[in-house]
């Protein structure tokens, strides 16, 4: 399991999975974010005598879960057990989270937060030796290894697979609500994964037909001459919106895959240098062309502006700029490191502002109900409403007040985080490398 920091700093010590050896040897991983971690690590030392080492709410969730297993009292263990102290983990915890933990000697169990904002399925293929099954956080991981998705968790359920290799699943939260984080499918997810029964490509499609929608109602007299995506994420919605508009598409990005997402990159001048090693334009596709640009979204907008810049330096004759999302105007809580609201470009700004910031001809945004109504799948999925938080402030969990947002700025602005990063390489103590 690969994380990047959402909580906690950048240091090694913070690297996935967590270990605590009592009760019975317990590893977990995690994906997602506790917005109540503080309130948790204080609970943990006072009430539980556990001990938190490293500044990851990964830590606290496995303490909360080894916490409630070592309450049932018993010496063996049995799958009610487990979830007996998932529910009581589900009403300690609260924010976004999929976690997948080994049980030393009993089995493996994944969880899922109430509202099931973090993606988690499971699968099984045959194999000489009997079922095998396996968790991940996207379809596509079950994919390569050969086996068959079978499904997704629900929100708030439990699966435990013992050591005789046999699955059992358990409702552990009574108040579930099904509210995915819909950020997964505009640019977190792999296009070739299913998440709660909806295909990102074809979500993403969807996002580009509505925004084209949008483009004929507000600019039926449009000049675009050919349509780019900013790649990846962006292609598919970027080709839907070309064939609908009946403009031409075109590559005009060559992309470096070895550089990484320039957005949750810590520091202003890493994350610019990585645009430029990032991205190289091919000048053909730009040279006296009125070019739509389109990206899945934007975040702090520094990407967008030198990308704007790339174009006409390529010698675009007028550089637009299309989001397949809404203007990101809030940070994220639940697991996605998006910066302080501060350094949000369009947090405090018009639609108006931002283009002229990013230096684009002309701005296009997704609009909020219509990026819902492009992953809502209702045929295939029973998911109808969705985390949004980082367009519109509503956060779903319902504890995630102005104080919260206040103290989540001091922690996840840049000169916060490279503090951090500098005091954790100097430290000498139970993590060192030594």
């Amino acid at each position: 399991h690969v994380r990047y920091p959402t909580a906690g700093c950048s240091s090694s010590a913070e690297a996935q999975p967590f270990y605590v050896n009592s009760p019975f040897g317990i590893t977990l991983a995690h994906n997602g974010s506790l917005t109540n971690a503080e309130e948790l690590k204080e609970d943990l030392y006072r009430a539980d005598r556990r001990h938190i080492n490293t500044s990851s709410d990964s830590e606290i969730l496995l303490n909360v879960l080894a916490h409630e297993l070592q309450a049932q009292g018993k010496f063996h263990i049995t799958e009610h057990d487990v979830f007996s102290a998932v529910v009581a983990v589900h009403k300690r915890c609260r924010g976004g989270y999929a976690a997948v933990a080994m049980i030393n000697g009993y089995g493996v169990l994944a969880f899922r937060d109430p509202h099931g904002i973090r993606p988690v399925c499971f699968g099984r293929r045959e194999t000489p030796r009997g079922v095998e099954y396996m968790v991940a956080s996207e379809s596509v991981a079950l994919d390569a290894q050969e086996f068959e998705r079978m499904r997704d968790l629900a929100p708030g359920e439990a699966l435990f697979i013992d050591m005789q290799g046999r699955l059992h699943t358990y409702q552990c939260a009574t108040a579930a609500s099904h509210t995915p984080c819909i950020f997964e499918f505009v640019y977190f997810a792999r296009p070739d994964s299913i998440i709660d029964n909806i295909f990102v490509h074809k979500a993403r499609s969807r996002m580009g037909s509505r925004l084209a929608r949008k483009i004929r109602r507000v600019w039926p007299d449009h000049d675009i001459d050919v349509v780019i995506p900013i790649p990846d994420t962006s292609r598919t919605a970027a080709l839907a919106l070309a064939n609908s508009l009946e403009v031409k598409y075109a590559e005009g990005f060559i992309k470096n895959r070895y550089i990484g997402r320039t957005f949750i990159m810590p520091g202003q001048q890493v994350r610019k240098k990585s645009v430029k090693q990032k991205l190289n334009p091919i000048d053909s596709e730009f040279k006296d062309k009125n070019v739509l640009l389109v990206d899945d979204s934007i975040v702090r907008g520094t990407t967008s502006r030198q990308i704007v810049q790339m174009a006409r330096e390529a010698g675009a004759s007028k550089v637009y700029f299309a989001s397949a999302a809404p203007p990101v105007r809030h940070p994220n809580v639940y697991g996605i490191d998006m910066p302080a609201a501060s350094e949000l470009v369009a947090h405090g700004r018009s639609e108006r502002e931002v283009q002229e910031w990013i230096g684009a001809d002309r701005l296009i945004f997704q609009d909020l109900h219509d990026l819902i109504d492009a992953v809502v799948k209702r045929d295939k999925s029973d998911v109808t409403a969705f985390d949004t938080s980082v367009f519109d402030g509503h956060y779903v969990t319902g504890d995630v007040n102005n104080k919260y947002l206040e103290q989540l700025e001091l922690l996840r602005c840049d000169t916060a985080k490279q503090e951090r990063d500098s005091t954790d390489s100097t430290l000498v103590g139970i993590h060192n490398n030594t």
